[in-house]
């Protein structure tokens, strides 16, 4: 089976909240996509209860698209600890990490329901499964802790995007 860089990482020596650049992949014609842990929350210390973590990830599918050029993806770990970010090109950790503390201060914020796109049946697997109370709450928390640009190394980026 192929090794997996993501399960390869040694998460006991992680320090949350943070944004790391896992690869940059360049296809057959050049283009390049790159791979980013937004990770949330200290893994295998905390995890993120589905119902706000599902309501950050739509959250986010939009705010970061408005951030940052090139957003192909905002996927959720399955551990409920944080994403990973698809791109387009190249970004730096930094800017990455500027544009999630400025979306994660709009939820933790002036957010309302009416913000969070794809809440209905037709638009949502699991449209039940949603809580922006949640979302606003666990935003707050990782925000007060300070956003990252490095895994290991605590660099908290004080810009926003």
């Amino acid at each position: 089976m192929a090794k997996v860089e993501s399960f390869e990482l040694d998460h006991t020596k992680v320090k949350a909240p943070y944004v790391r650049l896992i690869t940059v992949e360049t296809g057959a014609k050049g283009d390049e996509i790159s791979n980013f842990d937004l990770r949330l929350v200290q893994p295998n210390e905390n995890a993120i209860p589905t119902a706000g973590l599902h309501t950050i990830e739509h959250m986010l599918a939009g705010l970061l698209r408005d951030r940052l050029t090139g957003v192909i993806d905002c996927s959720p770990f399955g551990c409920r600890t944080g994403f990973h970010l698809i791109t387009w090109g190249q970004h730096t950790t930094e800017e990455v990490a500027a544009a999630l503390k400025g979306s994660l201060e709009f939820i933790a914020g002036p957010a309302t329901w009416d913000d969070v796109q794809g809440t209905e049946i037709q638009s949502c697997g699991n449209y039940r499964d949603h809580s922006l109370f949640s979302a606003k709450e666990w935003c707050k928390k990782i925000l007060d802790e300070g956003i990252s640009s490095d895994p290991f190394v605590r660099k908290v980026v004080t810009k926003s995007l």
